[in-house]
């Protein structure tokens, strides 16, 4: 058994407000530039009076930060471990080219969890996912090193710059296996395209619809839709093809 499912507590947080989260991170996945005001203003046309520490507290905890453009861009390089965009102007033609990563909040009917997941963006096949309940860098790391495992080590591997992926863990040990970073520009809505629209097909397919009442629940039901993404659901922007099929027959 995965081992944060078997070590799954429900979080701390009051029936209210994990209802609001959950409305939130629906609005998010359509507005995904809306901020703390707009998404008080949100909650206020839906009848629900929560002042703006509140809001910004949850979107923390979520892990959602609204996409804006900010100020002195360039600076952004000077931190210790942030590093450049380089997909821009990479070809992509091939599986283990370039890689994905990201995290996004999963609700459930009681609680929530996190869900790592990582992309082959050529063949937009999910190479590797995970489920915690904490947003601890060494079990980002862990997903990432069981796909290189099975799957090879990708030439570069994009990722946002939160706390996971800016720190010693992260960035020693791909700059130890020779992997390039990348890493989307503060506030780009489009950098990491790719894995945002599956975070919208993943919640818009399954996780909405059937919240789960628990941890292993969750876990399976994952496991079968992330199985069906990759080996049932052809994409439009691979030429309608099977990720599977794109994945493991050019690789």
């Amino acid at each position: 058994m995965n081992r944060s499912t078997k070590y799954y507590n429900t979080v701390g947080e009051s029936e209210e407000n994990l209802a609001v989260m959950k409305l939130m991170d629906e609005y998010h996945l359509e507005h995904p530039t809306y901020g703390v005001l707009q998404m008080k203003d949100y909650l206020f046309l839906l009848g629900l009076v929560a002042n703006h520490k509140r809001i910004r507290r949850l979107l923390r905890l979520m892990g959602i930060m609204a996409l804006y453009p900010k100020r002195n861009l360039s600076k952004l390089g000077l931190a210790k471990y942030i590093r450049p965009y380089l997909l821009k102007r990479m070809k992509i033609n091939r599986p283990n080219k370039a890689w994905c990563v990201d995290i996004s909040y999963i609700p459930m009917a009681k609680g929530f969890m996190y869900l790592t997941a990582i992309m082959d963006i050529y063949s937009r096949y999910i190479v590797g996912w995970g489920l915690f309940n904490t947003l601890d860098a060494q079990n980002t790391l862990d997903i990432l090193k069981q796909a290189i495992a099975e799957h090879g080590k990708p030439k570069v591997i994009n990722s946002d710059q939160g706390s996971q992926f800016t720190c010693a863990l992260w960035v020693e040990y791909l700059e130890k296996e020779k992997i390039k970073i990348s890493m989307d520009g503060k506030g780009r809505a489009t950098d990491n395209i790719f894995i945002e629209r599956f975070w919208r097909t993943i919640k818009q397919d399954y996780v909405y619809r059937y919240p789960e009442p628990n941890g292993t629940r969750l876990y399976i039901g994952l496991n079968r839709e992330i199985d069906h993404y990759n080996t049932g659901k052809p994409h439009q922007g691979i030429d309608h093809q099977l990720p599977i099929r794109r994945y493991k027959m050019a690789s």
